[in-house]
């Protein structure tokens, strides 16, 4: 038998020795040693996701704006509200609950910064989308939320009017 040295065989067992079976290259281009001095890291895809805000709204939103003399589309308006994720579930509650207050100006500045918003998140790369995601179903149960409250207390307010109604019938 020959000499094979203080060196144990190169290859798998059961494989043939020699040059029967040549490396094949770093497959996937990663330097298993970590990056070369000096070594850029490879660019980053910033292509925009396109990531929609408020995709999962309905076309129609539940919510009642109360009444005002503002000029503006309010089921546009509740899309780009609901939709927002920088804003927590109350203080979505509170600029419903405010129009009726507020300027134009500061109605149409309101839309200004939503459509703002919803631009700048469609413009974040794709790798971002995971958390965008888990944010938008956070802020969609949170309006789910904002909806049901509201539903709750138009129920309460008419069966109180409900009741005001038959005692003043019944003279209490």
């Amino acid at each position: 038998m020959a000499d094979q040295g203080i060196f144990p065989p190169q290859g798998n067992p059961g494989q043939p020795q020699g040059n029967a079976n040549p490396p094949q290259g770093n497959a996937g281009g990663v330097n298993p040693f970590g990056p070369l001095p000096g070594a850029q890291p490879p660019p980053e895809d910033t292509t925009p996701a396109n990531f929609q805000l408020g995709s999962k709204l309905p076309k129609n939103i539940g919510i009642k704006i109360p009444p005002h003399s503002l000029k503006f589309d309010e089921q546009y308006f509740l899309h780009l509200l609901a939709g927002s994720i920088s804003l927590t579930r109350d203080e979505k509650k509170r600029i419903i609950e405010s129009v009726p207050k507020l300027k134009q100006s500061q109605v149409d500045e309101l839309i200004r910064i939503f459509e703002e918003e919803r631009r700048k998140f469609s413009e974040l790369s794709a790798k971002h989308v995971d958390q965008l995601k888990k944010l938008e179903d956070q802020h969609w149960k949170d309006w789910q939320d904002v909806e049901l409250q509201q539903k709750a207390q138009e129920k309460k307010s008419a069966d109180e009017a409900k009741a005001e109604e038959i005692r003043k019938k019944l003279g209490l």
